[in-house]
C-alpha cells in the first residue's frame, strides 16, 4: 500500500480504488459480511441455516452480502443439479486466509468489549 502524506507529515486517504481501506476493508467491516464469513468457518453451508445462525439478517441482505462476497472472491457459491436445487456456500482460499487476521479482531473486541461499552455509556452521559 503507497502510503501518502501531506506536508505535515501525516496520512492522507485518497477517495480512489487503490485505497486498500476504502476498497477492500470497508466492504469486510460491514454490518453483516463479518458475520457470514465466520459462519462458514465450520464448512460449507446453505443459505436457510447461515440465516437461521445470524439473527437479525433479512433474507434480502443476506442475498446481497453472498453475492458481495462472492465477487469480492471469498466465497464460492456451488449450485447442485437436484431436485429442488441445492446451494452451498463456503469459503475460497482467499476467505480462509482473511478470517485468520479477523479472528484476531474478534479477540480484541471480545477482550475490550466491557471497556468498551462503559466508555459509550460514559460519553452518553457526559453529553446528554
Amino acid at each position: 500500500m503507497e502510503l501518502l502524506k501531506n506536508k505535515a507529515g501525516k496520512r492522507v486517504f485518497k477517495k480512489t480504488d487503490e485505497c486498500a481501506i476504502r476498497n477492500v476493508v470497508a466492504q469486510i467491516g460491514d454490518k453483516w459480511s463479518m458475520l457470514i464469513l465466520f459462519s462458514l468457518v465450520d464448512g460449507p453451508d446453505r443459505f436457510n441455516s447461515i440465516k437461521s445462525r445470524i439473527e437479525g439478517i433479512s433474507q434480502r441482505m443476506l442475498t446481497q452480502t453472498l453475492r458481495d462476497l462472492e465477487r469480492e472472491g471469498y466465497i464460492n457459491r456451488t449450485v447442485y443439479p437436484e431436485v429442488p436445487v441445492k446451494v452451498e456456500y463456503k469459503l475460497t482460499e482467499m476467505g480462509n486466509e482473511l478470517v485468520k487476521p479477523l479472528y484476531t479482531l474478534v479477540l480484541w473486541a471480545d477482550e475490550h468489549h466491557k471497556a468498551i461499552k462503559q466508555s459509550r455509556k460514559a460519553y452518553d452521559e457526559r453529553v446528554q
